[in-house]
Formats: structure tokens, C-alpha cells, sequence
């Protein structure tokens, strides 16, 4: 893989498809499997940070451009104000396909509201958020408002990543945004996947976090 570093807020870099196959993934799951595309593009930013020292600190703009022999992809951070507002970011041009920036909540919904119509009987939303510290999940157990979620607790790498998932038939939209709300209040977004947790990870708790983590840390 190139990395070329553009400057503090931009990385732009190059994978070959041949790259792409040698790390395991199929070169046609990556544009038709949404949790094997995102899993090879932490896999990439891993590669970059560790390189680079480039980290991920808020939304992103993420632009992609499909070549021959692979593919070129941007990946600038957000340059928001004091005030959480956006400010926009300059373009290279139209031959990129472009994801928006947004707050992160925001974003946050409107990726996992965004409906493909090959999936509409499909009703539940999942989330993987991950804590900081074990700490944070002790006093987010405290409220019992919770409890009605949902919820297992998966640890990889000395981190625990909570899994949240939401029936859409008892969940209204309002209601999911709020709990996120909360939830957000001690966790952050996790770029990884479900699926790569249950392959390496450790599920410590396979339903009722909160209410396990409170008969155990009460």
C-alpha cells in the first residue's frame, strides 16, 4: 500500500487489488459486503497510523476512487468549530465519490437509518460502541432506563466493545436517538465489526450488560 501524507488533517493512499486479495479480502465483497469493506478500511487505517501516526479524532471524509488496478482513497478529518459546526472542506474534483461529514450523532443515525431495500424486512438497528475504561461501564449500568436494550459485552485487545441492537417495531426513531445520546456520554463509535469481535474476541457477556455489570460491581 502507498501512504502519502497531504498534511495534519489528510492522508490519500493507494491499495492494489492484488494487495487487497493478499489480506484476505475478496475484491468484489469489498464493494458489495459493508462489514468485510469497512473491516479492510480500519485494517488500512491501522497500517497508516502505525506509519504515519495519523489517527482518527471525530468524523471523517471519506472519497474513494475505483482505478484499474485498484483503488485511491482520501481520508481527511474533520475541521469542526468551537461550536460543533461544520466547516467545509475543499474537494479535489468529481472523479472521487463522495461521503459527507457530520456531527457525529448525526452521522451516526443517519448511517444505520439509511435503508437498503434489499434488507427492509429486516427491523432491528445494531450499534458497537467501545469504553475507555471498564469503569465507564459501571456507571453507565447505573441507570436502569437501559435495561430494556438488548446488549453484549465483547473485550479484544484489552478493550470492551459494547454490541447495542434496536427492534425498529418497539423502537421509534426518537427514542433510539436518545439512548444513543446516552450511550455516546461514556463510549465512543467503533470502526470495528461484529463479526470480527465473535472471530477474535471474547464475549464476556452474551445478553443484559448492564444489569449483570450491577449484580457484580453494585
Amino acid at each position: 500500500m502507498e501512504i502519502e501524507r497531504i498534511n495534519d488533517h489528510t492522508v490519500k493512499f493507494y491499495i492494489s487489488y492484488i494487495d487487497i486479495e493478499e489480506r484476505g479480502f475478496d475484491r468484489d465483497e469489498i464493494w458489495y459486503n459493508r462489514d468485510r469493506s469497512e473491516e479492510l478500511f480500519w485494517d488500512m487505517m491501522e497500517e497508516i497510523h502505525d506509519e504515519e501516526g495519523f489517527t482518527v479524532d471525530g468524523p471523517l471524509w471519506i472519497q474513494v476512487q475505483a482505478l484499474d488496478k485498484g483503488l485511491e482513497i482520501l481520508v481527511t478529518r474533520a475541521n469542526l468549530t468551537k461550536d460543533g459546526q461544520r466547516i467545509e472542506l475543499p474537494l479535489p474534483g468529481d472523479k472521487y465519490r463522495d461521503f459527507p461529514v457530520d456531527d457525529r450523532l448525526e452521522e451516526f443515525l443517519d448511517e444505520h437509518f439509511t435503508v437498503n431495500e434489499e434488507e427492509v424486512e429486516e427491523t432491528a438497528l445494531e450499534f458497537l460502541l467501545v469504553f475507555n475504561d471498564f469503569e465507564d461501564i459501571i456507571q453507565l449500568s447505573k441507570r436502569s432506563d437501559l435495561d430494556d436494550l438488548f446488549t453484549q459485552l465483547y473485550s479484544l485487545d484489552n478493550k470492551y466493545y459494547l454490541y447495542v441492537e434496536f427492534d425498529e417495531e418497539e423502537f421509534g426513531e426518537e427514542d433510539i436517538e436518545d439512548t444513543l445520546s446516552i450511550l455516546l456520554e461514556y463510549t465512543h463509535e467503533s470502526g470495528m465489526t461484529v463479526h470480527r469481535l465473535q472471530e477474535y474476541g471474547t464475549c464476556v457477556m452474551e445478553e443484559n450488560v448492564f444489569q449483570t455489570v450491577r449484580q457484580y460491581f453494585d
